[in-house]
């Protein structure tokens, strides 16, 4: 069953393939969603990161990866 993990505080010129070829370290991103605001069209600093299981969303989850991100208030 397919899992998803949330992942916050992004800086908004992180982009999708940044994120799954980060989190493609634990396991196949099935599918990276990334929100933008609707009235100004940019990106709205979190996404979510869905995983084909939940060993590897749990994996994801404990490992510190995001901290490889730079935040938006960099």
């Amino acid at each position: 069953m397919a899992s998803k993990v949330f992942v916050g505080n992004l800086n908004f010129n992180t982009g999708r393939e940044e994120l799954e070829s980060l989190f493609a370290q634990v396991g196949k991103p099935r599918d990276v969603f990334m929100p933008n605001d609707r009235e100004t069209g940019r990106p709205r600093g979190f996404a979510f990161v869905e995983f084909e299981t939940e060993d590897e969303a749990s994996q994801a989850r404990s490992e510190e990866h995001t901290s490889e991100l730079q935040s938006h208030h960099d």
